[in-house]
């Protein structure tokens, strides 16, 4: 049976059942009618779990773009949309929490290492130490080997010092898209320091 298509002139008074079935026929609308209808609501929701306002606005652009490539998904068997929304929402938000506090980890330990070594505080009475210009050789070969973007990322934000909001602004992209390049950059970094961590 072929569902009737809604009307734009009707959209605003249209059922959530009704936008998401139109979310699906790809309707823009539908979907700014959604964002309208609970955007700021799922915004509190998220800010509750990452703490952020940046980072609430990511999530929610995240959760929309999803809502948008998914709404098949949705089943009215399932229950509400809303509730299909929630659920995806305080999902995206725990995973973008474990993911910062993964990437704070990841960034700490490769900090720690660079900053240990390359101030020559490296050695451990009776270890094969690595000379200063070996972990220097070796660091810049592993930078090398990361997306061109991952490694801008790092390089700006340890070898000059600079804020994720500053990281940015200078090279016009989304906060968000920052932070989410220096943890994969960071995460392949400590991945490569791995073994030869009994040498530094």
């Amino acid at each position: 049976m072929i569902k009737p298509r809604l009307d734009l002139s009707t959209i605003a008074d249209a059922s959530d059942e009704s936008l998401m079935q139109a979310i699906t026929d790809r309707r823009p609308s539908a979907l700014k009618e959604l964002y309208s209808r609970y955007g700021g609501r799922l915004k509190s929701m998220i800010g509750t779990v990452v703490h952020e306002e940046g980072e609430a606005d990511d999530v929610l652009q995240d959760i929309m773009i999803q809502i948008w490539r998914e709404g098949r998904k949705y089943s009215p068997k399932a229950g509400k949309p809303l509730g299909w929304i929630v659920t995806l929402t305080r999902r995206r938000a725990i995973d973008r929490v474990r993911r910062r506090q993964a990437y704070s980890r990841a960034k700490e330990r490769y900090a720690d290492k660079l900053d240990h070594t390359l101030n020559g505080h490296s050695a451990k009475p009776g270890s094969d130490e690595i000379s200063r210009n070996d972990l220097k050789k070796f660091l810049d070969r592993h930078l090398q080997r990361l997306p061109a973007f991952q490694r801008d990322a790092v390089k700006l934000a340890f070898f000059k010092g600079m804020s994720h909001r500053e990281i940015a602004a200078a090279t016009r992209t989304p906060l968000g898209t920052v932070k989410t390049r220096l943890e994969l950059g960071l995460q392949k970094l400590t991945q490569a320091i791995k073994p030869i961590r009994h040498k530094i």
